[in-house]
């Protein structure tokens, strides 16, 4: 894991070239994004080896001949397609655009809710306040608003957030039920599809959600039809308010890419909360995904450009965190480590803390 991202050997000219593509990466994503959006990047899969020409591409990207070669050209400079002559090739990182879920799920969400609001970035690294969300909507943290905002946004939100979670949520599932809890609190409770989960795998389980009323109205709704609410106390809390307390006598105090929405000062608050509402012998677990846990660069790289989003949106003063961020924030709230399990779903890792 420390061997992410280390410096590689580049000429004078290949640092210059990746100097440039930084430069202009905005006008590259809008590029591959309308050409993937409007099926002409399909359609070059689809045609393979015969490739199309331009003219082959109009009538599917219903662009005029002047508007697909713009963004044909581009897409050629960023390595997506190739040309021959006059005919257009998908290449390798092509067919990841076009076939990838996790380009899909990344592409939409950069665009549909970060991509007008990060040009707030500065103001909001200066003021630690997500100034872009007003690209969204009138709330203090995009959270206030995550049910009700406008699409395709709230779409491309719960997709993200769903394609990253809900991979890892079969694997963390056995260890979450492992000493057969019989409450646990599902802290974020989101649209209560964990807490969904926890009550159908366990017939003797109750589930406290703690949530802010909008989402507890969606989690309620998905319990409910789930057959399961019976079982379950929505319970409506302001997380941020330090002087509200979690309801005690958790055998489980559960956080699934929750505690990354908030400061590091704010965690250990969350965590000396969720501390004291343990039973004796009960655990805190954190499912999160954190960067420099990762196998592989590719997942690291796309965490970490992550936490822009939280700055210019989401809350102003948070990110994904490295690990022992985590670690740290939980000592201060009376915690101590336990266990480690990392590769859960895609890029998750669970941390299991018990009190000190």
């Amino acid at each position: 894991m420390n061997e992410l991202f280390r410096p590689r050997k580049l000429s004078a000219l290949d640092a210059q070239y990746d100097a440039q593509r930084i430069a202009f990466a905005p006008v590259v994503f809008q590029c591959v994004r309308v050409a993937w959006k409007r099926g002409m990047l399909d359609a070059l899969a689809g045609a393979a080896k015969a490739g199309l020409t331009t003219e082959d591409l109009v009538p599917i990207g219903r662009l005029s001949r002047y508007a697909v070669g713009v963004l044909m050209e581009t897409a050629l400079s960023a390595g997506v397609v190739s040309r021959d002559q006059d005919r257009w090739y998908l290449t390798k990182t092509g067919h990841f655009v076009v076939s990838d879920p996790l380009f899909r799920v990344n592409a939409d969400f950069v665009h549909d809710v970060c991509y007008i609001g990060l040009a707030d970035l500065e103001a909001c690294l200066e003021q630690e306040r997500p100034i872009g969300l007003r690209a969204l909507g009138d709330w203090p943290t995009i959270y206030e608003g995550l049910s009700i905002l406008p699409e395709p946004a709230r779409k491309s939100w719960f997709d993200f957030d769903h394609y990253y979670s809900d991979s890892a949520f079969p694997d963390v599932l056995p260890h979450v039920l492992a000493h057969q809890p019989a409450r646990l609190m599902d802290i974020g409770a989101n649209t209560g599809k964990f807490s969904r989960m926890c009550l159908q795998q366990d017939p003797a389980l109750h589930v406290t959600m703690l949530d802010l009323p909008v989402q507890l109205n969606v989690a309620r709704q998905t319990l409910a039809d789930a057959g399961v609410l019976d079982r379950a106390t929505p319970y409506e809390i302001d997380l941020l308010d330090e002087t509200a307390a979690f309801p005690g006598g958790q055998d489980v105090v559960w956080m699934s890419q929750f505690l990354c929405c908030f400061s590091e000062e704010k965690i250990s608050s969350i965590l000396a909360r969720a501390a004291a509402a343990l039973a004796d012998g009960g655990r805190v677990l954190v499912l999160d995904t954190f960067w420099d846990r990762q196998q592989h660069e590719v997942a690291a790289y796309c965490l970490i450009n992550t936490s822009p989003y939280f700055t210019a949106l989401a809350s102003g003063n948070s990110k994904m965190y490295e690990s022992r961020a985590f670690i740290d924030c939980a000592r201060r709230a009376g915690l101590q480590l336990a266990d480690v399990r990392d590769g859960l779903g895609i890029c998750h890792s669970l941390l299991s803390f018990v009190r000190a």
